[in-house]
């Protein structure tokens, strides 16, 4: 959709949190499309992608970061688009080349992500252009340690994929395998403010602004949550818990509780807090727990022995 103060240029699909946010820059010589959201929201990506583009090719692909709900759709609009030049962080593109599911998060998340080839790099410090302007780009370590945000001085919007939400920012995976990255994530808050952006894309939820004092509220939250988080490692490592399982919950609806534990217990992440923070004997039970929390905070219920998305 069209949203009323950006650059004409630019659209944004807002989409569900299973994808993330999709960003199209239609200019005179070439479009582009950062993030592609989810491998099993690849048909819907495309839909959108081609219905706004009318007819023209999509020149570029670009990702943010290369967490499964941003690149998933990747390989699906490689092939409807074979001549696209594909740009994504230097910082796995090792991985990328030779396709390890491990360091790229898709085996010890549990999520799934279709090979996909890059063409070239968005380096840190240096320029894209986008539609009709030039943007810069900026590492944001701390979510992902690869991740860039991008940001356009004149009309200064930013995209700042998951580093700033309007009510927080993404799980600190980085700390789930015992590296400290906390301090990270306040450097990459700190850029933002530094940054001082009039209009800020998420890579979930909606656009929000500085005018009306939104960008300020976002980046006091997201600190108050930091230092929540700085305080408390425990509460980060439930949190982080609570948004796999959702986001296992937004991509199958709906399973039997017993097999969304059984998936758990097989998944790389799982086992790193269990063994952190709970211990084995304890697992099942901290994992009940957890769905016991998703389901009274509204985002989940049970009927009978199947927990459902909600």
């Amino acid at each position: 959709m069209k949203v009323q103060g950006l650059p004409d240029d630019i659209t944004v699909f807002e989409r569900g949190w299973l994808s993330s946010n999709n960003i199209l820059f239609v200019g005179h010589e070439q479009s582009a499309l950062l993030d592609s959201g989810y491998a099993t929201h690849s048909d819907q990506t495309l839909s959108l992608v081609r219905r706004a583009l009318d007819g023209r090719p999509l020149d570029v692909l670009l990702n943010t970061h290369l967490h499964s709900d941003h690149c998933g759709g990747n390989a699906a609009l490689q092939r409807e688009f074979p001549a696209v030049c594909t740009m994504i962080p230097p910082g796995q593109a090792d991985a990328v080349t030779r396709w390890d599911a491990v360091a790229l998060t898709y085996a010890t998340t549990g999520q799934v992500c279709e090979r996909f080839r890059f063409d070239s790099l968005l380096q840190p410090g240096d320029e894209v252009q986008l539609g009709a302007a030039r943007w810069e780009i900026h590492a944001a370590p701390g979510h992902d340690p690869h991740s860039v945000i991008l940001f356009e001085p004149v009309s200064r919007v930013l995209v700042s994929a998951d580093a700033l939400w309007q009510n927080g920012f993404g799980v600190v995976f980085p700390e789930l395998e015992g590296n400290s990255a906390f301090h990270q994530v306040g450097a990459t808050l700190d850029l933002i403010e530094r940054l001082q952006p009039r209009w800020v894309i998420p890579g979930h939820g909606s656009v929000f602004g500085s005018d009306s004092g939104e960008v300020t509220a976002a980046l006091a939250r997201a600190r108050s949550r930091l230092e929540s988080f700085e305080k408390d490692p425990r509460r980060h490592t439930r949190h982080a818990a609570k948004v796999l399982l959702k986001f296992k919950l937004l991509e199958i609806q709906q399973a039997p509780l017993r097999d969304l534990e059984e998936w758990a217990l097989r998944t790389p992440y799982f086992a790193l807090m269990i063994a952190r923070y709970c211990g084995d004997d304890d697992a099942r039970q901290w994992l009940q727990l957890l769905a016991q929390e998703l389901v009274h905070a509204g985002a989940a219920k049970m009927s009978g022995d199947q927990i459902l998305n909600a």
